[in-house]
């Protein structure tokens, strides 16, 4: 395994995160247990999840992802070897006061995360999405005091536009509380514009590391999707609508071809492409298995050349702006 550190600070990322949103909602709870261990087996230290995992399955509730983290953790006892990471916005409850990014709910989320996931604090709190109904003040001043009493360790957002994030960054440096030090967007071969336009230039001018999402949009970028051949998951509405064009399978083509000649598979190709990016840190990749998550780690070795990495960039810069 390779390890960078997270922006501009001294915590160190495995160079591929495992995403763990699918906990009991695509995969069992065994499974779950089983591709953890192995990640761990393999020198992977970075867990990802979020409180709101996986309330929008019938059967499941909010928390779950946690639970199943924290029963591992418990039982493995290894939460030292773990750099884990969570997030707080979403609705928790049908309560009025459970969710957004208020002190009052930022304090009693991190709570209930900690009591969930087992353990005394997280590594990185990240901020799920923005709430525009609290003022910027109020969830840093929250969250600098959730690091100074050590549930905490440093802080993070996903989904912020490029002036939400420079606004924050900026009222950090004002009031003298502590900053982010990561951004989790939606960075993919398939989905650049909404990173790259300015995102990109915010978190490499002022060293906040990123850590994409959906590396491989869905599953599109795997090569499992054909023009001819939709699989049959509980992705595929949303990778069809998102992704299925002609510009994107022209891309999907390149990275086969780049693939067969590096005897790998698409999904390693396009991890390997993300991590030769500027700021990025450790895409976030879901695994339902213990094979898928092995294919996933392959990209770890996989070193891209200039011209296969201008080939693939270029193959995307095609795409119209989302």
């Amino acid at each position: 395994m390779q390890y960078r550190n997270l922006g501009t600070s001294g915590l160190k990322l495995s160079v591929i995160g495992l995403g763990t949103m699918q906990w009991r909602w695509r995969t069992t709870e065994q499974e779950a247990l089983n591709i953890m261990d192995a990640f761990l087996d393999y020198g992977g230290n970075f867990l990802d999840t979020a409180n709101i995992y996986s309330k929008w399955v019938p059967e499941l509730e909010a928390g779950s992802s946690e639970t199943v983290i924290g029963q591992w953790l418990h039982d493995r006892g290894c939460r030292d070897r773990v750099v884990l990471a969570t997030k707080v916005r979403g609705d928790m409850s049908s309560r009025t006061t459970d969710q957004g990014l208020s002190r009052h709910h930022i304090m009693n989320a991190i709570d209930e995360s900690l009591r969930r996931l087992q353990t005394d604090y997280v590594d990185l709190y990240q901020l799920h999405w923005s709430d525009p109904e609290t003022p910027i003040e109020e969830t840093l001043s929250a969250l600098d005091d959730l690091i100074r009493r050590g549930k905490v360790r440093y802080i993070g957002c996903s989904n912020f536009q490029a002036w939400q994030l420079v606004e924050a960054l900026w009222c950090s440096d004002k009031h003298n509380l502590h900053s982010f030090v990561s951004l989790q967007p939606h960075y993919n071969l398939v989905h650049r514009a909404e990173y790259e336009t300015e995102l990109a230039q915010v978190c490499t001018r002022f060293g906040v590391g990123v850590v994409p999402y959906s590396p491989m949009a869905g599953g599109f970028l795997t090569g499992k999707y054909r023009p001819d051949a939709i699989p049959d998951t509980p992705r595929a509405g949303s990778v069809s609508s998102n992704y299925l064009r002609a510009e994107n399978w022209k891309i999907l083509d390149m990275l086969t071809q780049i693939a067969e000649n590096r005897n790998t598979w698409p999904g390693a190709v396009a991890l390997a492409w993300l991590l030769a990016q500027p700021a990025v840190v450790s895409p976030i990749a879901g695994a339902n298995s213990v094979s898928q998550l092995q294919a996933n780690l392959t990209a770890v070795d996989l070193d891209l050349t200039a011209d296969e990495l201008n080939q693939l960039t270029e193959a995307s810069n095609a795409l119209p702006s989302e």
